[in-house]
């Protein structure tokens, strides 16, 4: 009987371990922009672009490991945006229409600096941008990413 019970409390503990797992995970970058909105307008969610250079700018790595990787802005992200990475690497491949289409949005939205972070809405309006590493872990850079909702 006790084996069965702490058989019993083990596997409630890997579940719910699991689950704390699953929900860190839930936050996904997408790589397609249209498919990006059209996500954000079904669900009612803002649309925050990530210009980076993931293999090789150093703020961008940095931001990926102290924020952006982290469950509370997964959590957060999960409820409130859908996330597009807009890379521009220098060993990761890429599909001639991913790097033909990020081009045309670091253009479109004049980002020059890595990493550059632009909130929209469905509309492709810009709502707000943080430009370069922000310090504070990921409770701050929610804390400005919440500045830029629609009122």
């Amino acid at each position: 009987m006790k084996t069965s019970r702490y058989s019993l409390i083990a596997s409630l503990c890997l579940l719910i371990g699991l689950q704390g797992l699953a929900s860190a995970q839930d936050a996904q970058w997408l790589t397609n922009y249209d498919k990006a909105v059209a996500q954000a307008k079904a669900e009612n969610k803002l649309v925050l672009m990530d210009f980076t250079g993931s293999d090789w700018c150093p703020w961008c790595i940095k931001m990926d490991k102290e924020v952006l990787n982290t469950k509370e802005f997964k959590d957060y992200a999960d409820k409130n945006l859908v996330l597009v990475e807009v890379d521009f690497p220098n060993s990761k491949p890429q599909t001639d229409e991913v790097k033909k289409q990020n081009g045309g949005l670091k253009d479109k939205y004049n980002a020059d600096g890595f990493p550059t972070f632009i909130v929209v809405d469905t509309d492709g309006k810009e709502l707000g941008r943080q430009v370069g590493y922000l310090e504070g872990g990921p409770s701050a850079f929610i804390a400005k990413l919440a500045t830029f909702k629609k009122s």
